[in-house]
């Protein structure tokens, strides 16, 4: 109690030890915001935890990527790339054949590193055998290291003369075209 008989400031009902009632602790701690230094704020605090950062100009890894990148990504991951590859020889024949064998041959199959390729005739088949060992170092370069190991040029499907169950084997036309 004061002299004159009323409670001291610690004493009054309501009152927080520390608390400036006129708003300038307010204003200071907003001041010492402003200028960098620590808020108790609980606003604040979060931010602090969270840490923000900021990317400089072109590309960051916090923007959106490509679905092109993405899936490149999850090829490679999976170990689909050679697979893939070999897919695309289909489309891409002509470029490592040539525009003129390409319209007369095409990928067949392909499996444990060997190229099945048919022929329009025999004629080509011998044509793209002559040319097998640069295409095989074509299709590595396109599609990595020891992807082709070798390979096949068969020639046209021929007919089958085989009709019905008593069929001879090896029995062919013989001298029935006139």
């Amino acid at each position: 109690m004061t002299e004159s008989g009323s409670p001291a400031p610690s004493q009054r009902r309501g009152h927080v030890p520390g608390h400036d009632p006129t708003g300038l602790e307010l204003a200071r701690r907003i001041a010492r915001a402003a200028r960098g230094g620590r808020v108790t704020s609980r606003r604040r605090r979060h931010r602090d935890l969270t840490e923000v950062t900021w990317s400089e100009a072109g590309p960051s890894a916090r923007d959106p990527q490509s679905a092109g990148a993405l899936l490149d990504r999850v090829v490679v991951e999976k170990g689909w790339k050679q697979n893939l590859g070999v897919a695309s020889l289909v489309g891409h024949w002509a470029d490592f054949v040539g525009p003129t064998n390409a319209a007369h041959s095409h990928p067949e199959r392909f499996k444990d590193g060997h190229l099945i390729v048919r022929a329009e005739s025999t004629t080509w088949a011998s044509a793209i055998r002559l040319l097998a060992p640069q295409i095989i170092a074509r299709l590595n370069e396109a599609l990595g290291e020891r992807t082709v190991t070798l390979i096949k040029v068969v020639g046209p499907h021929t007919p089958s003369w085989k009709k019905g169950k008593r069929s001879v084997p090896g029995r062919g036309p013989r001298d029935t075209y006139g």
